[in-house]
């Protein structure tokens, strides 16, 4: 079979160095965003520079379940993805053949990228409400690519298989460039074995255990690292804390929002960890939940409406709480959050917990939850989830460093230090 005719010419160097200069953005964006990725995965105190606010937040978007893929952050694949183009357009520029197919070759890979980058920026501004600006410089990059390389192209894509095995052959006869190529598959592969996976173990909110049914174990962490941790939470202050113990050594409260999708993660990560220490010292960690909706019908503390439906939720809550339905209801809030309305919320709670005057008695307990606002904007809380543990404030944790720090502090309180 012949080789398709290639381009009467070559890419012009001003859009090949533009075609180089989105990929190096794509790629500076998504380092860093593996770097951010690693440091929350490894320092339960790390405080990322784009964590601006609620809205603004990359810890938010990594930290849900768009920010991995079977375990490997999204980012390290934005590097890998960026790292092979820029890869084409080297290898590309440097022969004469290969540069006339390399606008066809860039807008092949940006169309895929681009379905991704479509869904996680879905994903981000429409379920988790957030904006994660080093996220944002990648979807600039794709775009940027995907644009550039499109209009450029002058042949059909239907060829493209083609002109990709002939540049293969080519390829596989230039020693320098088969090196280059070996090479890139080979840190590839080892930038995704080599970062850590998230390990943290879920309970599904869907499906409750079954019964007798034993909770996943929660992974373990090295000496050095509790030992660095309990480091950390010996050196944080504590703030007074109007909750009663009720017998409780250490008390738990998460200032919580029911549209929030990182309440949603930890409710079910920590599902265990709580569940862990009921059994082995019953009575000993009391856990709390206090309401602070992000939504302006109850919290005048917050700027707009990011969740339209979180002050329903939490009067739901409550009102089925009353009826020993808490549990369930708020099961079925986070099963449902993404498409969560103040009406389906109220029609859950009649099904749910069976409660039936949710108008006659809203007002009424929404006070109840302006109360927890109130508090919480006394202790500076200024999004969800916000922890303290025994009035110590405690960071965005992962599953194995909240059951670590439990730990920790029912050995300070029983030594009386």
């Amino acid at each position: 079979m012949s080789r398709p005719a290639a381009s009467q010419s070559s890419d012009p160097p001003a859009r090949i160095a533009w075609l180089a200069a989105f990929a190096a953005l794509g790629l500076a964006a998504s380092s860093a965003s593996a770097y951010v990725h690693y440091q929350i995965l490894n320092d339960p105190a790390y405080a990322s520079f784009c964590d601006v606010n609620a809205t603004f937040s990359c810890t938010e978007a990594y930290s849900s379940q768009y920010g991995s893929i079977a375990g490997v952050p999204v980012a390290v694949f934005g590097v890998i993805f960026f790292a092979f183009v820029l890869g084409l357009v080297a290898l590309c520029a440097a022969s004469a053949t290969a540069a006339a197919n390399l606008a066809g070759y860039v807008f092949a890979s940006s169309t895929i990228g681009l379905a991704v980058v479509l869904y996680l920026a879905y994903a981000s501004f429409v379920i988790l409400k957030a904006v994660c600006v080093l996220c944002a410089g990648t979807y600039v990059a794709v775009i940027g690519l995907f644009l550039l390389s499109g209009s450029a192209t002058r042949y059909p894509m239907t060829s493209l298989p083609n002109r990709a095995l002939a540049d293969l052959r080519l390829l596989f006869r230039t020693p320098t460039a088969l090196a280059a190529a070996v090479a890139f598959v080979i840190a590839a592969g080892a930038a995704v074995a080599w970062f850590p996976a998230e390990t943290v173990a879920t309970v599904s909110a869907e499906a409750g255990a079954a019964e007798g049914e034993q909770a996943p174990a929660t992974p373990s962490l090295s000496a050095d690292q509790i030992t660095q941790f309990e480091a950390y939470l010996a050196q944080q202050p504590r703030v007074p804390m109007i909750v009663p113990a009720e017998g409780a050594a250490v008390v738990v409260v998460k200032f919580n929002d029911y549209q929030c999708p990182p309440c949603r993660q930890t409710y079910m990560d920590y599902k265990p960890v709580f569940a862990k220490w009921a059994k082995q010292q019953p009575g000993k960690v009391r856990y709390v939940t206090r309401d602070y909706p992000l939504e302006r019908q109850c919290n005048g503390f917050v700027a707009q409406d990011l969740h339209p439906a979180a002050c329903e939720a939490a009067v739901a809550v409550r009102l089925a709480r009353e009826k020993g339905k808490a549990e369930a209801m708020e099961e079925w809030i986070f099963a449902n959050q993404p498409s969560l309305t103040p009406a389906s919320v109220k029609a859950a709670v009649q099904t749910v917990a069976g409660v039936t005057d949710f108008d006659a008695r809203f007002d009424k307990t929404l006070e109840l939850v302006k109360a927890d606002i109130a508090q919480g904007s006394s202790l500076q809380v200024q999004g969800t989830p916000t922890f303290f543990m025994n009035g110590l404030r405690l960071p965005g944790l992962r599953a194995e460093y909240f059951d670590a720090a439990i730990a920790w502090e029912l050995r300070r309180v029983t030594s009386g230090k």
